[in-house]
């Protein structure tokens, strides 16, 4: 469909919602129709108009006449003057043209879209007569039900505003069709229709009156009670279907109604094994947290029975990183996807490095700037222990005294483009000392290049920062499968 921006300079506020709402049927109207559908936005008020093609929509139930797209398609004045035609008499127009498509020759149905009294717009109902064949039932039955919704749309009745869907799985055409009379009593169902219904026991439905009784639903009455659409979604014996209704008016006078039904149950049991699947995976990230979280918990008791310094603060780097290593199996455990969203790691995560300052006199203000990726949950297990090192070491060997007349900062910051992802750690700290050799300096940084290169390959980069203090770049390729 065409862009807001594009139909406001033509249809006010009131007149594109009516738009949209139509859109939203638009499948339904094109299956129904056996045809290409074109919504055609005149141009200007005047009786014969250029008209600007705001939608086009392809039926499943027949072949496209359109190799390619029609929409933002502009109709010169007098190239479809049925268009204008319909536009002035508030009625559907019949009509035939030639065609600069893939068939000699079109045929139109021009439906005026009225919306509180006013034409703002003309669906086209395009097809080649050449690929007619001799309608059966079901054809007639179709086109029939589409022909009384297009009364609906030119008499402003029809679309119906917005319902909250009963189901997610919204029934098509192709799933299943069923007319009811004025009585509620089935005048035509689709063989699709029949099968759905026999697997619910329901059987020979023609002339029943379908509802509480036959479906156990209480939608279907209430299309009738209510002249407004109603959606839902029924189990009965194991199997599960999901319902559209349509009240079906003429004028003021309710004419019947039209169903569309779908077989739902596989669906429904894939989607409660998907559930059951989750619920397992986050059972067992918690239990991996609580298991870091005891080891946690071991190491500090053994740390206290330490005498040796260096001993004591090996087995206190240990603890943070297991540490960094359960805040993403926490995050994991309230929603176990297969990727995690990487900014949702950093606030537990500076948490724990506040937690770990042991000097009074240092407060360190942390910022986060930047729009993390997602990332999956491998991955951003290795950059949490990554970042978790780089805040500790700029804490522990940049702020490892008071400064002077500054205050103490730790930035951040991601950045990413179309094929990198990175993360840039910047401290106003002591910086880096004379002479510094990564490679040659602490566990820390030597298991922080081991993963950046190894498991995220990557590369990583450590600089002095101006005026004072140490900047960590760390650049590594982007997911190949993004979640958004």
């Amino acid at each position: 469909m065409a862009s807001l921006n594009d139909l406001e300079q033509y249809l006010g506020e009131p007149e594109l919602k009516h738009i949209n709402e139509l859109i939203r049927s638009w499948d339904l109207l094109a299956d129904l129709s056996f045809a290409d559908l074109l919504l055609c936005i005149p141009k200007s008020d005047a009786l014969v108009s250029p008209y600007y093609v705001a939608a086009h929509v392809r039926p499943t139930t027949s072949r496209s006449i359109y190799r390619t797209e029609m929409e933002g398609t502009v109709f010169q004045a007098n190239e479809r003057p049925f268009l204008d035609q319909a536009r002035e008499t508030f009625q559907s127009v019949d009509g035939g043209l030639l065609s600069q498509t893939n068939v000699d020759r079109i045929r139109t149905l021009s439906i005026p879209v009225t919306c509180n009294d006013k034409v703002i717009a003309v669906l086209s109902r395009d097809f080649s007569p050449d690929d007619q064949r001799v309608a059966g039932e079901l054809e007639m039955t179709y086109f029939s039900l589409f022909r009384r919704l297009g009364v609906m749309i030119s008499q402003g009745t029809y679309p119906f505003k917005e319902i909250k869907a009963g189901s997610e799985f919204t029934p098509r055409v192709s799933d299943g069709v069923i007319e009811l009379d004025s009585q509620g009593r089935v005048r035509f169902a689709s063989p699709n229709s029949v099968s759905v219904l026999s697997r619910l026991q329901v059987q020979q439905i023609e002339g029943k009156k379908l509802g509480i009784e036959e479906l156990q639903c209480e939608s279907i009455p209430l299309i009738f009670s209510s002249r407004e659409p109603h959606d839902d979604e029924i189990s009965i014996q194991g199997q599960t279907v999901s319902l559209k209704g349509i009240p079906l008016l003429d004028a003021s006078e309710l004419t019947g109604a039209l169903i569309l039904i779908r077989d739902i149950s596989e669906l429904r049991r894939r989607d409660r094994l998907i559930r059951s699947k989750d619920s397992t995976i986050a059972e067992i990230h918690h239990r991996v947290k609580n298991n870091l979280q005891t080891i946690s918990s071991l190491l500090n008791l053994q740390s206290r029975r330490l005498v040796a310094e260096e001993a004591r603060e090996a087995i206190n780097d240990s603890v943070r990183r297991i540490r960094s290593i359960a805040v993403v199996h926490e995050i994991l455990s309230h929603n176990p996807e297969a990727n995690v969203r990487f900014d949702e790691v950093i606030k537990p995560l500076v948490r724990l490095v506040s937690e770990g300052l042991t000097s009074p006199d240092i407060s360190v203000e942390f910022k986060v700037e930047g729009e993390s990726v997602n990332f999956p949950a491998a991955e951003t297990t290795a950059l949490a222990v990554i970042l978790n090192e780089l805040l500790q070491n700029a804490i522990q060997h940049g702020f490892d005294e008071k400064l002077p007349g500054e205050k103490a900062e730790l930035v951040i910051r991601f950045d990413a483009d179309a094929e990198f992802f990175e993360v840039v750690v910047i401290d106003n700290g002591k910086g880096l000392p004379t002479q510094f050799n990564e490679k040659r300096y602490g566990l820390g940084l030597t298991i922080v290049r081991n993963l950046i290169e190894t498991d995220l390959g990557g590369d990583m980069e450590l600089s002095h920062n101006s005026p004072s203090g140490t900047v960590a770049r760390i650049r590594i390729p982007q997911p190949k499968e993004e979640l958004n």
